[in-house]
């Protein structure tokens, strides 16, 4: 089999992502038990960050030494890249030096490049379009409180993101049903939509989104590189704010779930993270052992 690369959701087959999925919930297990693994010894993770990070960079590289392996981080300020050489040859030479890739940018186009120029395999750590990585967590989480998310109804409230684009490609791998709760203007794009309509109902209202959901997900609603939009976007997400309140229109037993970093009082309020609803504390911790069971993925170690 050639190189696997994991760059969005459809790279993995749902046959694949359950194999992940409860490799991580083992591999999560037996961490708790001081259970030690080895499974990539002497491989080195290559970090490529040219967008700042807390829980990316200390789960990837945390994860890659539990594992036995070793994490490599660069920065755009430690790399040829941030003086204008040409992804291709940065790909080429880095790919030749580690075992496994992992980049964290700005285009999605960067990621593919990479991709399509490296010998070892390339890890999708978030694009402007897509944040996959999260997405492994957030279904490991979901299983782990409430099982199987086949059949289930999820609500996303907020921009029309990169997490709001992943979640639409889960929609499918997972066989759920995807509520899209957008304010007119900030919906994800067109083409994923259209292409995944029989997966997605859309609403501008977060009360009527809500109803007859298993599973609710917010993020910020002023990404990174956004920040001269701000206050044009707490004018328009004024209204979207995920409460207690909002939550209890939701199925009874749902979950809230955040990416973080949170910013209370905007995108939720103060106490929703430490509510019953949240498995926020979890989806974060769950970034270590969903990626450590894609690397061992990657790597041929499943």
């Amino acid at each position: 089999m050639g190189i696997r690369h994991f760059l969005t959701l459809n790279d993995i087959s749902p046959t694949e992502l359950s194999t992940i999925i409860q490799r991580a919930i083992t591999l999560k297990t037996e961490r708790a038990a001081g259970v030690l693994h080895k499974s990539c010894a002497s491989k080195v993770l290559g970090m490529i960050f040219e967008k700042s990070s807390t829980r990316t960079r200390v789960s990837f590289e945390a994860g890659i030494a539990q594992l036995g392996g070793h994490g490599l981080f660069l920065s755009s300020n430690d790399t040829q890249l941030g003086r204008g050489e040409p992804i291709e040859d940065t790909a080429r030479v880095i790919s030749s030096m580690v075992d496994i890739l992992m980049v964290r940018t700005h285009k999605h186009d960067i990621v593919e490049t990479f991709a399509e120029y490296s010998k070892v395999p390339v890890i999708n750590a978030l694009t402007d379009s897509y944040h996959p990585c999260q997405l492994l967590a957030d279904i490991q989480t979901y299983t782990e409180h409430r099982g199987n998310p086949q059949g289930k109804t999820v609500t996303w409230i907020g921009d029309g993101n990169n997490m709001c684009q992943s979640y639409i490609k889960a929609a499918r791998l997972c066989d759920f049903t995807l509520n899209i709760v957008c304010p007119e203007g900030y919906e994800p794009d067109e083409t994923l939509l259209a292409e995944n309509s029989d997966r997605i109902n859309q609403f501008t209202s977060p009360i009527e989104g809500i109803i007859h959901s298993d599973w609710v997900v917010t993020d910020t609603w002023t990404s990174m590189g956004q920040e001269k939009e701000k206050q044009q976007r707490l004018n328009a997400f004024n209204h979207f704010q995920v409460t207690e309140e909002l939550m209890a229109q939701a199925n009874d037993g749902a979950v809230f779930m955040h990416c973080l970093p949170a910013y209370r009082g905007m995108e939720i309020n103060d106490t929703i993270m430490d509510s019953p609803y949240s498995v926020v504390w979890d989806e974060a911790e769950n970034r270590l052992h969903a990626q450590k069971a894609l690397m061992e993925f990657l790597l041929g170690k499943l």
